[in-house]
């Protein structure tokens, strides 16, 4: 079939990723809070407006995953399937629908990253780390009440976030921003370097075959720290909402381009 993504060769087994679809089973770990609106409102694209409803909301997510192409290969070789990545989730109302958007995010290793770009995800490299459940031991919380669980997230030498959940009961959904069709932009500037861009499209997409387990909400606690090179403070928590734990697997093989510029 040849490289889905480069480098191309004749056989496409040297592509950083594989053809479409992929495959992710993992945790997850969900700050939701509140921050200024007006914040949110500077990450929308052109013609997206702040949600009616809460629209300084704002979701800072922890994940750790598995992921593999369809002939599931990667799970045998673990070091080509399993990253971590934590991202931001806002929402917002386009042609009248509201949608969740991803304005920042970093994952630990290549292939994350490059499977990002294609879907429109601005992913950047990171160190991230979440503590994991455990069910034997006492190295860890169990999925039960008053199980606490930290977070952090660090780019380029710097921390810059840190959070915690402290289970308090199952709940039937992890929050409300992380639940719409995702709003994204695909953008590549030109080989000219001349301000012209060789990509510029307004895209959706989401998942199939989802399944969630073990939800879990909580009490939680954020803080976002200054860098030289990220934004992500601006987003300042003004008033926490809650925390969430639960796994999820998911499936995904393409999205809808939009608007093309």
């Amino acid at each position: 079939m040849g490289a889905f993504l480069f480098p191309e060769t004749p056989t496409g087994k040297s592509s950083l990723i594989p053809h479409p679809p992929w495959h992710y089973s993992g945790e997850m770990l969900t700050v939701e809070y509140r921050t200024d609106p007006a914040r949110v409102a500077e990450l929308l694209p052109e013609g997206a407006e702040l949600a009616s409803e809460d629209p300084g909301a704002v979701a800072v997510i922890w994940a750790d995953w598995q992921s593999a192409g369809d002939d599931l290969a990667e799970t045998l070789d673990p070091v080509r399937s399993q990253y971590k990545e934590a991202f931001v989730v806002i929402r917002c109302e386009w042609e009248g629908e509201t949608w969740s958007r991803c304005p920042y995010i970093w994952v630990d290793k290549d292939f994350a990253l490059v499977r990002g770009y294609h879907q429109g995800y601005p992913k950047k490299l990171g160190d991230i780390w979440m503590t994991r459940p455990i069910n034997v031991g006492r190295a860890g919380p169990r999925l039960e009440a008053g199980g606490r669980f930290g977070m952090t997230l660090a780019a380029a030498d710097r921390r810059l976030a840190e959070a915690t959940v402290t289970l308090t009961h199952q709940v039937d959904s992890p929050g409300f921003v992380n639940g719409h069709p995702m709003l994204h932009n695909r953008v590549w500037p030109a080989i000219e370097s001349d301000g012209t861009k060789s990509m510029d499209e307004l895209v959706t997409m989401r998942g199939y075959d989802g399944e969630v387990a073990d939800v879990w909400a909580g009490e939680a606690d954020i803080r976002l720290f200054e860098s030289p090179s990220e934004e992500l403070a601006l987003l300042e928590p003004v008033e926490v909402i809650g925390g969430f734990y639960h796994r999820v697997g998911v499936s995904w093989k393409g999205g809808t381009t939009l608007r093309r510029n």
